[in-house]
């Protein structure tokens, strides 16, 4: 007997959508107010918007300061977030699941109710043009904002989603207000609970202040072209090369989705990958080296990731491309596609033991699909990709004469890398 669904979705009038996942076995829960914008659907006026004001609905509001707001989340144990991506933002709390009422009001408050008066704009554009600053003593963190820039010139998708210490400087408590107005609204949001509450407390609980949102209109962002990629070379006083590497791939909603993903487990998503194995164990030429796919509406992207001694980065960069031609020559073995497989299957089955990850799962799909896709049906999927899928895929994808690149490091011209990369000078 198929056991039920953990999962229950309410859709309101407005188009807000509630859902819930039920996992009883839990002491916490986490809550969550998601909305449908991010900075790829930013103007280029405002670059920076969406991650302004993420950090202003913690502000205040009519009824509670900032203080209280945090206090009232604290004081029972919980802890409060947000973070905002290049597609959605998120807000959320966890605590106790028995406090799952106050966290909803908590968030429900911030979300429909955010004051940010003018010298709070002003006291956070500060923040955030620090921690613009700060991220460039990341250069992981770096090479991978060149690298979206290097995959997406001129689109939305290739700006950071900080925004940049000029943009920051120019957004007004009008443009706030104006992108809040434009995207927060019913069609955009939807709320999660995910832990040992039930849908019914859940929409008892929230329902009435959701209903008040506008309904509005879907927002739409810029739709992403295949377009010429770049390389990109920061050159800075670091011990290592941190070099990153992309190719443009399918979106998270393309029949071979599956067949990338357990693409990018066998090129480097862990320790028996090919990379791993290669870069690491064989020659011994960095820490680490790893792969990730990034999935979005219309576009994606299968990305490598390593640092490493700036004298070793041209024999690095000859290994990868040796492992990646292997992909594209032949199919890789049943055996090797089997554990692959099993290793993207088990790693979501731990994490989907967590409420945050859980939560997660619910928007994403809503978001991705329109509905919560349940476990079962993804394993369906990944367990129905073939050698030949995955040999496709990758004859497809892993073109290193269109590839992106993007290193900061010493002493490495564009012109040089492009050649590693390429094989060919700019």
């Amino acid at each position: 007997m198929k056991a039920a669904s953990p999962y229950k979705v309410t859709t309101l009038a407005n188009g807000v959508r509630v859902a819930t996942a039920w996992m009883p076995h839990l002491r916490g829960a986490n809550v969550g107010v998601w909305v449908e914008v991010g900075c790829r659907h930013e103007r280029k006026s405002e670059g920076g918007v969406a991650h302004f004001l993420e950090h202003l609905l913690f502000k205040g509001t009519s009824a509670h300061s900032a203080r209280e707001l945090t206090c009232a989340v604290e004081g029972v144990g919980g802890y409060l977030n947000a973070f905002t991506t290049e597609d959605h933002t998120c807000y959320y709390a966890k605590a106790d699941a028995a406090h799952f009422g106050r966290l909803s009001e908590v968030l429900l408050e911030m979300y429909l109710d955010s004051q940010f008066p003018e010298h709070e704009v002003e006291r956070e554009r500060g923040v955030i043009q620090e921690e613009i600053s700060s991220l460039r003593d990341v250069p992981s963190q770096w090479a991978e904002d060149l690298l979206a820039e290097s995959l997406w010139p001129g689109h939305p998708l290739g700006r950071p989603l900080t925004g940049t210490q000029e943009s920051v400087g120019r957004i007004s408590r009008v443009d706030l207000q104006r992108f809040r107005q434009r995207h927060y609204t019913g069609r955009n949001t939807i709320f999660t609970v995910a832990g040992p509450v039930l849908h019914e407390d859940v929409l008892r609980q929230v329902r009435r202040p959701l209903e008040g949102l506008p309904r509005g209109v879907a927002s739409r962002p810029l739709l992403a072209r295949e377009e010429a990629a770049c390389v990109r070379v920061e050159n800075e006083d670091t011990e290592q090369a941190h070099f990153a590497l992309g190719f443009h791939s399918c979106s998270r909603t393309a029949p071979e989705r599956f067949a990338l993903r357990l693409l990018s487990v066998m090129l480097g998503e862990n320790m028996s990958s090919r990379l791993f194995q290669s870069l690491r164990e064989r020659y011994g030429y960095c820490y680490s080296a790893q792969s990730s796919v990034v999935g979005l509406l219309e576009a994606g992207a299968l990305c490598v990731y390593t640092d490493l001694d700036p004298a070793k980065l041209e024999k690095a960069v000859a290994a990868i491309r040796r492992e990646c031609a292997r992909f594209s020559v032949r199919e890789p073995s049943r055996g090797d596609l089997r554990m692959a497989a099993q290793y993207a299957i088990g790693q979501t089955r731990v994490a989907l033991d967590s409420a945050t990850q859980q939560a997660g799962w619910m928007a994403e799909s809503l978001m991705a699909v329109g509905r919560v896709v349940e476990l079962e049906e993804a394993e369906r999927a990944v367990l129905g990709v073939t050698p030949a899928a995955v040999h496709a895929v990758a004859r497809k994808c892993l073109q290193f004469g269109g590839a992106a690149a993007a290193l900061v490091g010493p002493g490495v011209p564009v012109s040089r890398l492009a050649k590693m990369v390429r094989g060919a000078a700019l």
